[in-house]
């Protein structure tokens, strides 16, 4: 029998967390912005609650364009004044900052690589603690639980539903190469 999982079973199917374990964490993504969404999302969340994140979900889209990367790599001093003061958002400097810088970064990986996903893939499959150095070597702001949360809610690392939650089935199930690849 298929039992959600431990952290949304007993979960309203309206509850943020519940709508983002049914429908977002550990399904693969292929976009590069929604990638870098997720990462910037990730990286606003440490120190905080997940709640609180996906609560600012849609503020963060309009704050930061979309995590449009050209748009958020083009970043100046004024749009960094605009978004400390975005009530909506998380307004610390140091994570706006490591946003910003991000995403040129992720420019850069394009650049040589084709895509950002074309960069995990390069480097898929690796071991938490690998992934963590690849990361700190690329990336700023990015520890080690923000690095296993990325990587869990794409589906690069393992751990993300348990194997009878039917929302694994669905990922499993998705794609055949995606299957193939993450097992």
């Amino acid at each position: 029998m298929a039992s959600y999982c431990d952290f949304v079973k007993n979960l309203d199917e309206e509850n943020l967390h519940r709508k983002y374990h049914d429908t977002e964490y550990g399904f693969p993504l292929h976009d590069d912005n929604k990638l870098f969404e997720r990462l910037c999302l990730e990286i606003n969340q440490a120190g905080l609650n997940w709640s609180m994140i996906l609560g600012k979900k849609d503020n963060f889209h309009k704050a930061f364009h979309k995590f449009n990367i050209s748009k958020v790599a083009a970043y100046k001093e004024k749009d960094i004044d605009r978004l400390l003061s975005d009530e909506g958002i998380i307004r610390n400097r140091l994570k706006i900052t490591s946003v910003i810088e991000n995403a040129k970064r992720i420019l850069e990986l394009q650049k040589e690589f084709g895509s950002f996903e074309n960069w995990l893939d390069k480097h898929y499959p690796k071991t938490l603690e690998e992934w963590v150095k690849i990361f700190k070597k690329q990336f700023k702001f990015t520890g080690g639980e923000i690095v296993n949360e990325f990587l869990v809610s794409i589906g690069y690392l393992p751990n993300g539903h348990d194997k009878s939650c039917p929302v694994y089935k669905k990922i499993i199930n998705q794609s055949p190469a995606w299957s193939q690849k993450k097992r």
